[in-house]
């Protein structure tokens, strides 16, 4: 696997979902956001990087995996801002109804448990992205017809411009 490119796509979908995090502070797109963030953002980060020729042709297994990439950093990066965000808005307006991770700082054992569940939502994410991938690769395979062959090389062609 190409470094550069895994190296794009986490950078990628890191800012994919911080803008998803502050977008999830906003009571009624939260449940939007937050469900494309979990099920759909792979498919969207592949389509930009073909779009923009940044990765050339994938087989499934790469999509499951840059799905998989997607999913679970994208999710790290949500956390990073939503979080604080969410425990801020908590502590200023005790009517905030997200606010519910303002109870996990007060001790350090419950911080312990909300950056495992974290962790573990994460994990779930990259599950789902990856299948999202997984089915957006095989898309792309079906509509433009060209498969890439078992004894290509086995890293990602890309254009570096």
């Amino acid at each position: 696997m190409n470094l550069l490119l895994l190296k794009q796509i986490s950078l990628i979908s890191a800012f994919a979902g911080a803008i998803l995090g502050f977008i999830t502070i906003v009571p009624y797109l939260s449940f939007i956001s937050f469900m494309l963030l979990i099920l759909f953002l792979s498919a969207f980060v592949i389509a930009y990087l073909k779009q923009n020729d940044l990765i050339g042709i994938i087989s499934v297994r790469e999509g499951c995996i840059f799905g998989a990439l997607v999913g679970f950093v994208s999710f790290i990066g949500f956390s990073v801002v939503y979080a604080p965000l969410s425990m801020l808005l908590g502590w200023l307006f005790p009517s905030y109804t997200q606010g519910f991770l303002r109870f996990f700082l007060s001790s350090f054992g419950s911080f312990i448990v909300m950056v495992l569940l974290m962790i573990l939502m994460a994990g779930i994410s990259a599950l789902f992205n990856a299948f999202s991938g997984l089915v957006t690769a095989y898309v792309y395979e079906l509509v433009t017809g060209v498969k890439k062959e078992n004894n290509q090389n086995s890293s990602v062609d890309f254009e570096i411009r």
